[in-house]
C-alpha cells in the first residue's frame, strides 16, 4: 500500500525481527502517512537521494527486541531512522534543521542515522527537539 509517492507501508512497517509479527494496526495508518509526508519533504530536500528506512513503525514485541522504550514514537508509526546515501547523519540534521521542516524529534543516533518524527498527536504542534545520542549519552544538538 502506497502511503505517499515514495514511500509504502510495507517499507514503514519493515522489520529484520521476523519472528514477531510487525502489522501496524488500522489506527497506526494515518500516523504513518504523516511520517511519509515529512520523508517527501526530507528527500526533495537532498534533490530525490533516497531515503533509507531503517527502522520505522514497530510492535511492542519488535520495540523490546530492539531494546528500545514501551513508549518510543517508533510505537505509534510516527518516527523513522533514516540514512541518505552520500550524506552524513549531521548533515541530515543540519539540513533539515536550516530547512525548517515540522519534525517532532530530530535525534543524530550515534553517527549511524538519523531519528525524525512526527507529533505523536496530530493536533499538537511539533517540539522541534533536536539531541545528539551517543555512547556518552543524551545531550542538545549544539
Amino acid at each position: 500500500m502506497k502511503l505517499t509517492a515514495n514511500f509504502s507501508l510495507e517499507e514503514l512497517s519493515h522489520t529484520d525481527h521476523r519472528e514477531f509479527d510487525n502489522t501496524p494496526p488500522a489506527d497506526v495508518i494515518p500516523n504513518l502517512k504523516r511520517l511519509a509526508m515529512i520523508l517527501e519533504q526530507v528527500r526533495s530536500l537532498f534533490n530525490g537521494l533516497p531515503v533509507i528506512i531503517n527502522s520505522a513503525y514497530r510492535s511492542l514485541e519488535v520495540n523490546r527486541a530492539v531494546k528500545s522504550s514501551d513508549g518510543s514514537q517508533h510505537r505509534f508509526g510516527c518516527a523513522a531512522d533514516i540514512r541518505i546515501p552520500g550524506q552524513t547523519p549531521d548533515m541530515v540534521v543540519k539540513t533539515i534543521m536550516a530547512a525548517n521542516l515540522p519534525y517532532d524529534q530530530l535525534l543524530r543516533e550515534f553517527d549511524a542515522w538519523t531519528h525524525i518524527s512526527v507529533p505523536t498527536q496530530e493536533t499538537a504542534a511539533p517540539r522541534k527537539m533536536t539531541l545528539i545520542i551517543d555512547k556518552t549519552g543524551t545531550r542538545p544538538y549544539a
